[in-house]
């Protein structure tokens, strides 16, 4: 029988790389592994088949040589076909992480040794003025430390850990799984080869008590929400004397209740008078580094944006300065007095008849009239 095209059979693109390939590779060989479909020779057949592809294509001579020829450019070199348990080291290599999805360990399983300790993560607020500024803050971050007791042994002071019984000491049991003989992370020592006793009163066996400890973190100038600090070393101790790991402080800028941030950007709305908007003036508008006067041609229309260069955020990774945009909004007077609504009504007057005092409700209208026209 023909043999199918090896791309076909692990559902790629000819362009896959080689993550693509060992993710559809793995897929299949879970999926018609003979241990999951007990006397199913379509399945068994099938895995030999995904086998082979995945010999072939994850070999970069083997893979090159296929594209230019087909199977005849492979199967000389593979013996006329890999069967069942052929594919040496690429098979072996793939395999050990199938076995993991298995049977919960294999050969990828953690061995005795230090281990490195665990990352954390601190979430730091921030108010638009410390991030744009740059700030120190004092922070208390729960974490895991050595055990004074037991100087992170986990043994009870005056003890030992002593050779696990279950793996003698090596860290790795041994399993058969069907016609497999695999090895998997000892499930008492969990891969140290070494067991506790007599374990330590304060952590448990654990070498590691929880503490909360002060650290002093400086804040650039420029942050944003999202932006992580690293502190190296700062977060969880490692096991059998591994390492600690690392503290990602990652801030996150409050609200603020005149500014919008965009980037290195900053926006805020101003609000002006009916008559300042008619007649021009000039305002004073806040920045964060104090007040400016802003000069309001006459006329200005609500939404029109006024950019003050400069007055934004200097980014955290240099470069220049954003801007500060002030979006101006006209104001409707309201609670008007007697005089007042005269006075408005009077200049309500004075309007009527002449479009060229509101250009753009004129044209509004005039588009209204074409649109109901056209119907």
């Amino acid at each position: 029988m023909a043999k199918r095209d090896y791309y076909e059979v692990l559902g790629v693109e000819r362009g896959a790389d080689e993550a693509e390939l060992k993710k559809a590779y793995r897929r299949l060989a879970m999926k018609y592994h003979p241990d999951r479909n007990p006397d199913d020779k379509s399945a068994e057949e099938k895995f030999k088949e995904a086998n082979e592809a995945y010999e072939v294509l994850s070999d970069a001579g083997k893979r090159t040589a296929y594209d230019q020829y087909g199977h005849a450019g492979v199967d000389q070199s593979m013996g006329g076909g890999a069967g069942f348990g052929a594919g040496g080291a690429n098979f072996s290599d793939i395999f050990g992480d199938v076995f993991s999805d298995f049977f919960g360990g294999g050969r990828g399983g953690a061995r005795g040794g230090p281990q490195r300790g665990s990352d954390l993560r601190y979430t730091l607020e921030l108010n638009l003025e410390e991030a744009v500024r740059g700030t120190t803050v004092t922070i208390r971050v729960p974490t895991l430390v050595h055990c004074k007791t037991c100087d992170g042994s986990g043994a009870k002071r005056g003890t030992a850990p002593v050779t696990c019984t279950t793996c003698g000491g090596i860290g790795q049991v041994r399993m058969q799984q069907g016609f497999f003989s695999v090895q998997q992370t000892c499930p008492r020592c969990h891969g140290s080869g070494k067991m506790i006793a007599d374990p330590c009163p304060d952590c448990h066996g654990q070498g590691r008590v929880e503490e909360h400890k002060t650290l002093s973190v400086k804040v650039p100038a420029g942050v944003d929400s999202g932006d992580r600090i690293r502190l190296a070393g700062e977060g969880e101790v490692g096991t059998l004397g591994g390492p600690p790991g690392d503290l990602y402080v990652v801030v996150s800028v409050r609200e603020h209740p005149i500014f919008q941030r965009d980037g290195k950007h900053l926006y805020c709305e101003v609000p002006i008078s009916f008559a300042d908007a008619a007649l021009g003036g000039e305002l004073e508008v806040p920045t964060l580094d104090g007040r400016v006067k802003l000069k309001i041609p006459e006329g200005t229309q609500t939404g029109k944006l006024f950019r003050l260069r400069g007055k934004g955020v200097a980014p955290v990774r240099g470069g220049a300065a954003g801007d500060l945009m002030c979006r101006v909004v006209v104001e409707t007077p309201v609670n008007l007095s007697k005089r007042q609504r005269e006075l408005l009504e009077e200049f309500r007057s004075s309007l009527q008849g002449n479009s060229s005092h509101s250009p753009k409700a004129s044209g509004w209208f005039e588009g209204m009239k074409r649109f109901f026209d056209d119907l």
